[in-house]
């Protein structure tokens, strides 16, 4: 859309997975113009392999073989007519290859370089592998997430590569991009999911300063422990979450559940909370959770549904606010937030290639095009 804050923007991302293509989504669903660099496909056609894959969507595509140094070349081109590019190679690679981001800010001297890595670009283990689960390990982040008495439990790789990483990496890249239009001056964005999976455990450091966080899993306020924020099964096998902190919101709770007795006013007494929670968790089995939707309705309570992928995807509000889309028989997440003036991108999916159309569109001429092998 013309209108996408991010339109005019220009961002070359080299493929890779998880937390780089998340950033590159982002920085497309808000209207940047985002060439992907792929690996080649044999004959210079076939379908894409963004096909299927929302990661990859509302992106260009070209398929550039980084051995081979009139590709090299190429890239080099594009990259001076861009204001940004995303890799998450491991450290050093780039420069390896000859696109380093010393020659790539010479040719480009606003560019903004994001680097998209686990362990950073420095530090001990910089030149390690690893995954999610390893960066929000050493984080801190990891130990937080579990039940009392049981091992730490991922949540998926939510924290690592998309909360802390590509998040975090489209982030300082619009920053960057900020300073870059005022100043002249481009530079590295260096987004490690370990530095940005410790950010995102700020309030919980915040509480633990206080001395109203213990570092023993399922024992605190937020993480299971309580009988008032915590999810229950239903009768039917299913769940439904319970978020009743404030006092307004737990005394309504009360009120709903018929939860009368003296003893459920000690809301914030933690020596009691196993106990209240043994018996919530007979009480929610008692109705399905269909039926305890119904019984909140119109209550201040902080409750919800537990909802999986199509429950989620058909949900009446999720359904009010587009919160989801289909596209080409994928569904998805649509793009987010929402502007009151902007408008956000309809996201596309790929198809055939078009590689050789992608580099005309960015001044190659036939002959370049042609010694690229398209």
């Amino acid at each position: 859309m013309s209108n996408a804050p991010l339109a005019g923007i220009r961002i070359v991302e080299f493929a890779g997975i998880g937390p780089g293509p998340f950033a590159g989504m982002m920085l497309a669903d808000h209207g940047a113009e985002v060439i992907r660099i792929d690996r080649p496909v044999k004959g210079g056609s076939g379908i894409s392999i963004d096909s299927k894959d929302p990661l990859l969507r509302s992106r260009k595509s070209i398929g550039m073989d980084l051995k081979n140094p009139k590709a090299i070349e190429a890239v080099r081109k594009i990259v001076k007519g861009a204001d940004a590019i995303i890799e998450g190679y491991r450290p050093g690679v780039m420069e390896r290859l000859g696109l380093g981001p010393d020659l790539l800010l010479a040719d480009n001297p606003k560019l903004v370089y994001g680097r998209m890595t686990g362990w950073g670009q420095y530090g001990p283990m910089a030149p390690e592998p690893g995954h999610d689960i390893n960066y929000i390990a050493i984080s801190g982040a990891l130990h937080a997430f579990g039940r009392k008495g049981e091992k730490p439990t991922p949540p998926i790789n939510m924290v690592g590569d998309f909360g802390g990483g590509g998040m975090f990496l489209a982030y300082g890249m619009l920053a960057a991009l900020l300073h870059a239009a005022r100043t002249g001056e481009g530079q590295v964005v260096d987004a490690a999911m370990t530095d940005g999976s410790a950010v995102l455990m700020t309030m919980m450091w915040g509480f633990r300063g206080m001395g109203r966080w213990s570092d023993e899993r399922g024992t605190n306020l937020l993480d299971t422990a309580a009988h008032f924020y915590d999810t229950y099964e239903t009768s039917d096998g299913k769940f439904i979450s319970l978020g009743a902190i404030e006092p307004q919101f737990y005394a309504e709770f009360r009120t709903v559940m018929g939860l009368s007795d003296d003893k459920w006013a000690a809301q914030m007494d933690a020596r009691q909370w196993p106990a209240l929670k043994d018996e919530l968790t007979a009480l929610f089995k008692t109705k399905s959770r269909d039926e305890w939707v119904a019984a909140f309705k119109g209550h201040d309570v902080c409750f919800a549904p537990v909802l999986g992928f199509d429950d989620a995807y058909n949900d009446a509000h999720n359904q009010a606010r587009g919160t989801f889309t289909e596209v080409n028989g994928i569904k998805q997440p649509a793009p987010a937030p929402r502007y009151s003036k902007s408008g956000t991108v309809a996201p596309t999916l790929g198809g055939e290639r078009q590689d050789a159309a992608v580099l005309r569109s960015l001044g190659f001429d036939d002959a370049e095009v042609a010694a690229l092998g398209y």
